[in-house]
């Protein structure tokens, strides 16, 4: 591990406020989101501009949910992390989702073309053309 040194600085109590709001919901210590924050800052400044994450082929999903099915959210989460003994992040949940369903779709999909081509073999051979 690379040698830390502390460091502190006062800020407006409203940044100070966003920077813990963001901090939690990245599920970072206060030492990790600093670091990633300071560091993108720097490899932005670097990059003439661009972020990182620009250049990393990562895209951003943003979209309204109601507050009754945020709090759902917020209680799962709060309950996965118990289970885990860790945090368990909105980005993490909502990736697992993702993956989840599109790998059944996908799946689903590889199912229904084979059936398609087994019906087409069916066909053929009852036609007397095995294929």
């Amino acid at each position: 591990m690379a040698e830390t040194k502390n460091l502190c600085a006062q800020i407006d109590l409203a940044l100070h406020t966003k920077v813990c709001e963001e901090r939690e919901k990245a599920g970072q210590t206060t030492s990790q989101y600093i670091t990633q924050l300071l560091t993108e800052y720097y490899e932005m400044k670097e990059n003439g501009g661009k972020s990182d994450m620009a250049n990393s082929g990562n895209r951003t999903m943003a979209f309204q949910i109601s507050e009754e099915l945020f709090q759902r959210i917020k209680r799962h989460l709060e309950r996965e992390s118990k289970r885990l003994g860790r945090k368990y992040t909105q980005r993490e949940f909502v990736l697992d989702l993702i993956t989840e369903a599109l790998d059944a779709a996908e799946a689903a999909e590889e199912d229904s073309e084979a059936h398609q081509e087994d019906g087409e073999d069916l066909e053929a051979a009852a036609a007397g053309n095995p294929s």
